[in-house]
């Protein structure tokens, strides 16, 4: 029996319990759990499937994971909830002697700070349970790592450089919405940026630099350096690395919309006083704005992410560029969600699997980029994601 518990039942959630449901020969019960019960049973009606059970738990609360983990006892717990409560769900999982699998890192609620180190100090304990713990496994933490250990394993004796490039050429058709939890996404893209050169870190200011990238099937976007939490995971991995950078697509309404949110204080995680209650400015603005899992009906166009290297094979130089191109009307026709919730969902499914067909089962806490890429890239061509490689193309970075 290969029982899983899905928590969290947003667009992520939603997704991943679709591509679930989809695998009845691998997930042989199913779980979809989140403070919202509602939620999880409107997820179990849009699939169709009764057989799937849902539950209502306080992700911040270790004791009632703790309890729904005991009753259900599911082999994997995929973790979509919020990355706030990563820490929370992995003790619990150590307490219940269940395996965990998330797609974002760990970061503590009062200050916007990506770092693995939360995390990685689980890796002795998960060893000694004969647990694994797989991190970061949705896209952009996730397949973005993936490729880079098939480029590393099949087309390079050394990276040296790897850009990775995300580009969301849809349309919402919305003055301003952000594709996944506005509380997260603003905390990312407002704080300052960070690149990997020459074995140290550089700190950028927010959305300081920018070059125009063509993406293809898109054509060329602004493209801005962010900091994400694979590179830090994808330079200790490989330490041929001489430089690591992440970019991220943004038009000029939105970038706008977002100054104006910063200048007037909404982005602020401060909690302030306003009539006698404490509130949170951002938390105020993520319950103003549109539902990212709303957005689907009206989405038109594509998204597209994939990585650009540049290294050594056989003595010579050679680029390489791996990417995949998601449309957000295809994904919401499948799942009722749109392409950013589907490039996260349908990995963090696939790398369930593949922990559950035994491919990446290896007690401790792991990234992505050090298992097998080989069956989780078939996964992805099976699954909603196909890839397209670009052998000594310009990488134009």
């Amino acid at each position: 029996m290969s029982k899983v518990l899905i928590i969290g039942a947003g667009g992520v959630g939603t997704v991943v319990a679709h591509k679930v449901a989809q695998h009845p020969e691998v997930f042989t019960e199913v779980m979809i759990a989140s403070r919202t019960q509602s939620k999880c049973d409107a997820i179990v009606k849009a699939i169709g499937n009764p057989n799937i059970k849902t539950a209502k738990v306080d992700a911040d609360n270790v004791d009632e994971l703790v309890t729904l983990f005991n009753s259900f006892k599911p082999e994997i717990v995929i973790n979509v909830a919020l990355p706030y409560q990563d820490l929370t769900i992995m003790e619990a999982c150590l307490k219940a002697g269940v395996n965990y699998l998330d797609t974002a890192n760990y970061e503590p609620k009062d200050e916007a700070h990506f770092e693995y180190s939360w995390q990685w100090a689980y890796k002795k304990r998960f060893e000694e349970a004969g647990l694994t713990a797989i991190l970061g496994c949705g896209f952009d933490p996730g397949v973005s790592g993936v490729y880079t250990a098939y480029a590393a394993k099949h087309h390079f004796d050394e990276i040296q450089y790897l850009d990775i490039v995300d580009c969301n050429a849809g349309n919402h058709h919305k003055a301003f919405a952000t594709n996944f939890n506005p509380e997260i996404n603003i905390r990312e893209i407002t704080q300052n940026g960070r690149y990997y050169e020459n074995g140290q870190w550089i700190t950028t200011q927010p959305l300081e630099f920018h070059k125009a990238l063509t993406y293809p099937n898109i054509g060329p976007r602004d493209s801005y350096l962010l900091y994400h939490e694979e590179l830090e995971s994808l330079v200790k991995n490989y330490p041929t690395i001489k430089r690591a950078r992440f970019w991220m697509t943004f038009g000029q309404e939105y970038l706008t919309h977002l100054r104006v949110i910063q200048n007037i204080g909404m982005a602020s995680i401060e909690p302030i006083n306003y009539n006698g209650m404490e509130i949170v400015p951002l938390q105020f603005l993520k319950a103003v704005l549109p539902n990212p899992q709303d957005l689907g009906e009206n989405y038109e166009g594509e998204t597209s992410i994939g990585c650009r290297i540049r290294g050594i094979k056989d003595g010579k130089e050679r680029t390489y560029y791996v990417y995949n191109n998601c449309s957000h009307q295809a994904a919401y026709q499948e799942t009722g969600m749109q392409g950013v919730s589907y490039t996260t969902g349908v990995p963090a499914m696939i790398g369930a699997m593949m922990y559950l067909k035994g491919l990446w089962k290896r007690p401790g806490v792991w990234n992505v980029e050090e298992f097998d890429p080989d069956p989780f890239m078939d996964e992805l061509n099976k699954n909603g994601l196909p890839w397209h490689e670009v052998f000594d193309g310009d990488l134009e970075l």
